[in-house]
């Protein structure tokens, strides 16, 4: 079988090469518009329950990059000068680019054909193949070119947000809260190496316009972002990568499929940062992917199809909650009405996957500080 992956993200590398190593007689080829060490952002983060899940079907993947990750036990909320500590919440991260290394070296070692800095500009470009996947992203080529038969849909947030590292080092994935003459601003940043960070800023509209973010160029709205998250930063500069002001956007597929293409990751769907799934996703759909191929062996509909019908529930659940999760990004301004401790408790059951039961038993140090707020019944 000829293969053809289009993307060389997560979703795409993390899928040639585990096809290519089930499947070595196949022809896999992987292209990739970007240079092999170019990436976008900082870290990706992933919970612990995803890093089990992926473990279940890979443990291979998991034991490669988990000595390169950081790792916490707590979520810290930050507002109004107080730190808010949620126990429980277990989480790791490791740089986008260090990710991105590894799965290239699994490819090629693989057999994988990796293809860098060069673009796909149609469908035809690359050539005849058996199959086509388009892992690449939420501007993919291939979903666009397909876009009627896919039944695509495309949305954006009305938020800002743009993103960030810094050299500070951070204790726990932290939620800052700052409000100032300028508006309100949210900041989530995590550690993924031992000296870096992942910052991301968020903004509501009204905020962007007022602070002057809307007429800033990159340098400047960094400048700003320092300025209002000096205290956090402890005299730590942001540091820029492509950080420019961005509106989060939906993307959805009716199909999965067509013909021969069939979509992975943010070319598929999108979920949103605040719950850190993408790469997740990605990689999840890779496995879910190789494992319909390998059991509709030589019909490529049936096994397209068996993809799309066993992901798709586990997909449209996250995807439900992650919607929940930006709604209420999309109002924090009002959540920050609340004091520091409901403000957390608002946080945590935003997405609606932790109910009260489940909070008491993963988080019992916080559950005793929110208690002790409330006073007596």
């Amino acid at each position: 079988m000829r293969v053809s992956v289009l993307g060389g993200g997560p979703g795409g590398l993390y899928f040639s090469a585990l096809w290519k190593r089930r499947h070595p007689a196949d022809e896999v080829n992987l292209f990739e518009q970007n240079p092999a060490d170019a990436t976008w952002g900082f870290g990706v983060v992933f919970s612990d329950r995803a890093l089990e899940f992926l473990r279940g079907d890979d443990a291979e993947t998991v034991d490669l990059i988990t000595p390169r990750m950081e790792t916490w036990r707590d979520v810290t909320i930050v507002h109004r000068g107080e730190a808010i500590t949620i126990d429980g919440v277990g989480f790791s991260a490791i740089g986008r680019l260090e990710l991105l290394q590894l799965l290239q070296q699994r490819a090629r070692a693989a057999g994988v054909n990796l293809v860098f800095g060069t673009c796909i500009n149609a469908l035809e470009d690359l050539g005849e193949n058996d199959l086509i996947v388009a892992a690449d992203g939420v501007n993919s080529l291939l979903r666009h070119t397909l876009r009627s038969r896919f039944g695509t849909s495309l949305s954006h947030l009305d938020s800002k947000f743009a993103w960030y590292g810094t050299r500070q080092r951070f204790a726990t994935l932290t939620q800052t809260f700052v409000a100032n003459e300028l508006g309100t601003f949210n900041a989530h940043h995590y550690r993924y190496a031992p000296h870096m960070s992942t910052f991301i800023v968020e903004c509501d509209p009204a905020t962007w316009v007022r602070a002057g973010l809307d007429r800033a160029g990159e340098e400047e709205s960094r400048r700003l972002c320092e300025q209002v998250f000096a205290a956090t930063l402890d005299g730590h500069p942001l540091i820029s990568n492509r950080s420019i002001w961005r509106n989060f956007p939906w993307v959805w597929n009716n199909r999965w499929f067509v013909d021969n293409v069939v979509l992975i990751g943010d070319a598929l769907r999108t979920a949103h940062y605040s719950i850190g799934s993408g790469t997740r996703l990605a990689i999840e759909d890779a496995l879910a992917l190789t494992k319909a191929l390998e059991a509709e062996p030589g019909d490529l509909t049936a096994a397209l199809a068996r993809y799309e019908a066993s992901r798709r529930p586990a997909v449209e659940k996250l995807v439900a909650a992650s919607q929940r999760s930006a709604a209420w990004y999309e109002r924090f301004p009002e959540h920050m009405r609340l004091a520091p401790a409901e403000l957390a408790m608002s946080y945590i059951r935003r997405s609606g996957r932790v109910d009260d039961q489940r909070l008491r038993a993963m988080a019992p140090r916080f559950m005793a500080l929110y208690d002790a707020g409330r006073g007596p019944p």
